[in-house]
């Protein structure tokens, strides 16, 4: 059961209240993953940058502990995204990310026609190049970690030399930073989605103007599904 009008906890939670202007985006265990996440990659980014680099290796040096500290935190990685999946406001917004709807494909006409109004770009939570960021990364994430296990267990798989791990391991990474640094840009130019990384809620009038299905498909849910889902997300 709900507190409040478009509240996203149960009664009675210790939780910060919404008010009518602002919406619950994104729950505590769901910024956590995505703070926990962030930090592991960057450390992914900076330690490879160290080791691939020659004037910054040679300016850091310690290339023993830089090439531990880039393997643990690749190995890692996938961590947070497990214990996020204990959450049920995560799995919700996993299942969202996965399934594109008619408007998805009008997006990506917008985009391609470089129609930038939000009218001609409906989205729910998540708008379609959100959705195929995370596909992305998450299937780039995935090959990172396969080829860089075998690099680090060179008899792993010996019918895969180490040569086309080290190449196909390399390729993906500066694709990986391209991508981040694309994905950091579009962070930057909405403060209102950096707000509700940060602290869960975002303007009522944001998410009419940017993800305007969002609510509409929640109230139609509102009486069907899953109720943990329903309060969660």
């Amino acid at each position: 059961m709900r507190s409040t009008a478009g509240s996203t906890e149960p009664t009675g939670a210790a939780t910060r209240p919404e008010h009518e202007d602002r919406v619950r985006r994104f729950s505590t265990a769901e910024r956590m993953v995505h703070r926990a996440t962030g930090w592991l990659m960057l450390l992914c980014l900076v330690t490879a940058a160290c080791l691939y680099l020659g004037p910054l290796a040679q300016l850091v040096g310690r290339r023993h502990l830089m090439v531990t500290v880039h393997e643990w935190s690749g190995i890692t990685l996938p961590v947070p995204f497990l214990l996020g999946l204990l959450s049920p406001a995560f799995r919700a917004d996993l299942r969202r990310l996965n399934r594109f709807a008619v408007y998805d494909r009008q997006w990506l006409r917008a985009v391609r026609r470089r129609r930038t109004s939000p009218e001609a770009r409906p989205a729910g939570k998540f708008n379609a190049g959100q959705k195929l960021y995370a596909g992305w990364i998450a299937g780039a994430v995935l090959v990172m970690m396969f080829t860089g296990l075998l690099m680090w267990f060179m008899g792993l798989l010996p019918s895969v030399s180490r040569t086309s791990a080290i190449f196909v391991h390399d390729i993906l990474a500066w694709a990986i930073t391209f991508v981040l640094l694309g994905h950091l840009q579009k962070a930057f130019e909405d403060p209102e989605a950096r707000l509700g990384m940060r602290t869960g809620y975002v303007s009522r009038s944001w998410v009419e103007r940017y993800h305007s299905r969002w609510l509409r498909e929640e109230r139609a849910d509102d009486g069907a599904g899953d109720p943990a889902d329903r309060r969660m997300t």
